[in-house]
């Protein structure tokens, strides 16, 4: 016979929504292990919409989680559809300004939370080889990355899979993935300014080949992103001076770039952009949150919003599913096919905006997009 479960729960992934939903099912009395492999390059440059106070507030961390060390967000700029610069204040909304999060320390508050509440965490720990029992039960490999422990096998009854835009354990299941462009972020990070800048807005620029986003970091550095496809000449040009060359061209990301110093800069790095989603979200014992879910273009601002929202949704279902609630997990994959239908509508209505550049690769092919998969109407869904 085999041995009783050590967890009701593995959540895969320390992230905002493995945190959500290890925090939603240790909080419905399950025993959860949250594992955070701790992998990648540190984020930068994230913002979270003042909606996410509620989630937060729902998930009962609102005020750790969001105290000091994060830098407020009163609004937004942007150049899109014209040179001209166009301003979104927070002053009237019903939820308050929105953060630029120190992402590392947003997600270790989160992580302190889960903990605090009763979850263990396991940090620096990468689950592996995840194999279905015939008893219904999952039998993990949970190999400690910082060198300690070494590798250890537990059993569990379901596993949330929050690994981000790979889906490891949903995909590694059968799930599969599908993107909707091929949408790559240069990014680097500029050093503090001599005299700090008071606008903590963030602004966005497009041009002929893509968009440029900048924001004033915590730490009073700056972040600018350029986001084009990666087979364009543009995305090619790796070295510092060529990006350095094509951001002082910009009308408005140069303007707050300078004051940050252009003379040495590092060559950009290079991440993943695109919008992405599985074809199902849950399976037989798992279920995805986050990314590993729908992973959304920049341009939307909704990336940890709708990690949040998956997170808690997914601890959610879990927990009635495994009460017995035969439709918790369909009504969950009900909840992020709505999700990202809506980031649909607007990601086509903000890109139909820009038409300055229809003749170039990257804008062209939005269009395209727009005239050969309009936006479905309510109760549809799409590829």
């Amino acid at each position: 016979m085999s041995p009783a479960p050590a967890y009701d729960v593995v959540v895969a992934g320390g992230g905002p929504a493995g945190c959500a939903a290890a925090l939603t099912l240790v909080q419905a009395g399950r025993t959860v292990l949250l594992a955070d492999a701790g992998t990648g390059p540190p984020k930068a440059g994230e913002a979270l919409v003042s909606m996410g106070r509620l989630l937060l507030a729902d998930l009962g961390v609102a005020e750790p989680v969001l105290g000091s060390g994060h830098l407020p967000c009163h609004g937004n700029l942007s150049a899109w559809g014209s040179a001209e610069l166009h301003a979104v204040d927070f002053l009237h909304d019903p939820y308050g300004h929105g953060w630029h999060l120190d992402r590392p320390l947003f997600d270790r508050r989160l992580r302190a939370a889960a903990r605090a509440a009763g979850a263990e965490v396991a940090e620096h720990t990468a689950v592996r080889s995840p194999s279905r029992q015939s008893d219904g039960t999952w039998r993990l490999a949970l190999r400690d990355r910082a060198g300690g422990a070494g590798e250890r096998t537990v059993r569990c009854r379901w596993v949330v899979d929050a690994t981000g835009r790979g889906a490891a354990i949903a995909v590694r299941s059968g799930a599969r993935r599908r993107t909707g462009d091929q949408l790559t972020a240069l990014h680097l990070t500029l050093d503090p300014a001599p005299q700090t800048p008071t606008d903590g807005r963030s602004l966005v620029e497009s041009d002929q080949d893509g968009w440029w986003y900048t924001a004033l970091l915590p730490s009073r550095h700056r972040l600018v992103a350029y986001f084009t496809d990666p087979d364009l000449p543009v995305a090619a040009a790796r070295g510092a001076e060529r990006f350095r060359q094509r951001l002082l061209a910009t009308r408005h990301i140069s303007r707050r770039a300078r004051p940050h110093g252009l003379t040495t800069l590092r060559p950009p790095r290079r991440a993943a952009a695109h919008s992405a989603h599985l074809d199902r979200v849950h399976g037989d014992g798992w279920t995805a949150a986050g990314d590993a879910a729908a992973a959304f273009d920049p341009l939307s601002s909704q990336g940890i919003l709708t990690a949040l929202y998956t997170g808690l949704s997914a601890g959610q279902a879990v927990d009635a599913h495994l009460h017995g609630d035969r439709a918790a997990l369909a009504d969950y994959e009900a909840k992020v096919t709505t999700a990202r239908t809506a980031y649909q509508h607007g990601h086509r209505a903000v890109h139909a905006q820009e038409t300055r550049w229809t003749d170039r690769p990257f804008w062209a092919r939005r269009q395209r997009n727009l005239h050969h998969n309009p936006p479905p109407t309510k109760g549809e869904t799409t590829p």
